[in-house]
């Protein structure tokens, strides 16, 4: 093979530091922005928060209702080469060998000089201003953190550990009752046996004070297992009900029968696998009571509380904080009801250029670091930019969904219709892509709850007419055909596949048996009353 030169033309795409910063602040959920304003208002000096009105840039929100038109929006011209930067290929800029080609990303700092104009904005004003500042009710002195309230119940810890100061013991038995509490689970079980517990404190061997130890937590579980909530403590299922239906069996002004109480405690010495099939035969052959006694006693152990803890768990609070806001108008059109779509001012940031450091570096062109505070400037610019046009975004897509499922926000989810990202994209001149990091991780507030806009997507299914039904309407028909069935006899796939298929629609018992596991919906089996 002989070696030699030659000369090829070939055109490139490349992702500019903009758009890279325009596709991901798109796909950025409300906190993951909240956190990157946070970040850039830390790292550049240049951008500021402020809470004054302002007049809002020519390319904002008023004109989100214009057609769509690939060029206006970066994000767009980033959709399109977006799938190939999925894919891990390298982009670079349309060129020819008299220009030269633009260096891979990465290789050099981000240029952040857009045209090479520094008065990139006729007015350097912030971009936000019609998001309200926030108002609290009362004075600083009733103001309280969210965070504080979130944890300001008590644990289950330190409510045992109340109960526990008013036990007279020693200070070993105190001990040793401490130690048990701090070693529960957040259900309130006791996982780990009392051998293990006491090993780890006294170790291999010792083995008269591993037997003491043994001991001062054996009587330590029997006073931690007579504390509130009842049933704390057990060392798995069984125990916890048995501990339950014992104090039930105890409780004198408890109206319940003793004898159903009796024929629980015996379900409760089986296997448990046996409960949870409904094995009403063998339960009752067990228990040697009446099959009507037996079933009396299984109502009563679903009554029970499988985890003693349950209410006293600090659970994360995930607060959803919409990005679209979705009302109904005053007025209907031709008698059909209306929707106002609009952003969340609460989570809009209203950021601006700093004017007094923006007008310093204007009068002292070409001194010392002028070029790098430029793209500084230019970079909290294109920042702003790029915020303001992720919401425009979002609300012309929010505002195409609510138009394409209108019979959502009329009738509920029976109407839904079936969508996917492509119509969506088609109707806004968009990438598929683009649509994708749109609805994912936004949320929308409607009249009937708040919704990730991902969830107005679905397939469908077809129908006797040639039509299409959407896959969310076929499950919110599965789950009232299950809410209407006969507790005594539920519904198989099969039945439920068979009533589909008399509404119209064409939907096979494993496509049912998907939709209702999605659901947490029970087979049947299991759903059938006791």
């Amino acid at each position: 093979m002989k070696p030699g030169l030659s000369l090829r033309v070939s055109q490139h795409l490349a992702l500019t530091p903009q758009l890279q910063q325009s596709i991901r602040l798109l796909q950025l959920s409300t906190l993951e922005l909240s956190q990157e304003v946070e970040q850039m208002l830390d790292d550049n000096p240049f951008l500021e928060r402020t809470a004054d009105e302002a007049v809002r840039e020519d390319f904002g929100m008023a004109e989100a209702d214009a057609p769509a038109q690939t060029d206006d929006y970066a994000a767009d011209e980033a959709a399109r080469v977006a799938p190939a930067l999925e894919t891990g290929e390298r982009l670079a800029d349309s060129a020819t060998p008299s220009e030269g080609a633009e260096p891979p990303l990465g290789d050099t700092a981000p240029d952040w000089e857009g045209d090479g104009s520094v008065e990139w904005s006729a007015n350097d004003t912030e971009w936000g201003g019609d998001a309200p500042a926030r108002q609290r009710n009362g004075g600083e002195e009733d103001e309280t953190d969210a965070t504080d309230l979130a944890h300001a119940h008590e644990s289950l810890t330190d409510f045992l550990h109340r109960q526990a100061l008013a036990l007279r013991l020693n200070e070993v038995d105190r001990a040793a009752l401490r130690f048990l509490i701090e070693s529960l689970t957040d259900d309130g079980y006791l996982e780990d046996p009392l051998e293990d517990l006491a090993r780890g404190l006294a170790g291999d061997d010792d083995l008269e004070q591993l037997e003491e130890l043994v001991h001062r937590f054996t009587v330590a579980l029997r006073l931690l297992q007579s504390l509130e909530p009842v049933g704390v403590g057990a060392r798995n299922l069984a125990e916890c009900l048995r501990l339950q239906l014992s104090a039930l069996a105890a409780d004198e002004d408890d109206d319940t029968d003793p004898a159903v109480v009796r024929a629980a405690l015996c379900i409760c010495d089986q296997p448990l696998e046996q409960l949870a099939r409904r094995d009403v035969r063998r339960l009752t052959q067990a228990t040697g009571e009446g099959e009507e006694r037996t079933r009396a006693a299984m109502a009563l152990i679903a009554r029970l509380e499988p985890r003693p803890g349950r209410r006293f768990a600090d659970v994360e609070r995930h607060v959803v904080v919409p990005d679209v806001i979705v009302r109904k108008a005053a007025r209907s059109r031709e008698g059909q009801p209306q929707f106002v779509v609009q952003l969340n001012p609460d989570v809009m940031p209203r950021l601006r250029v700093h004017d007094v450091y923006a007008g310093a570096l204007r009068g002292h062109r070409g001194g010392e670091g002028h070029q790098a505070l430029q793209q500084r400037l230019q970079e909290a610019r294109w920042f702003i930019k790029n915020i303001q046009q992720r919401f425009d975004t979002i609300l012309r897509v929010s505002r195409a969904i609510v138009d394409r499922q209108r019979a959502f926000f009329v009738h509920g989810e029976l109407a839904m219709r079936p969508l996917v990202l492509r119509d969506i994209a088609d109707e806004l001149g968009l990438h598929e892509s683009t649509i994708s990091r749109v609805t994912t991780a936004k949320y929308m507030a409607t009249p009937i709850g708040t919704f990730e806009l991902k969830y107005f997507f679905g397939s469908g299914l077809g129908t006797e007419t040639g039509g299409n039904a959407s896959s969310t309407a076929v499950r919110a028909l599965i789950k009232q055909f299950v809410a209407a069935e006969s507790p005594a006899k539920p519904l198989s796939d099969s039945q439920i596949a068979e009533m589909l298929k008399e509404q119209g629609i064409e939907c096979a018992r494993r496509t049912v048996a998907k939709y209702r596991e999605a659901l947490k919906i029970a087979p049947a089996n299991l759903r059938k009353a006791l």
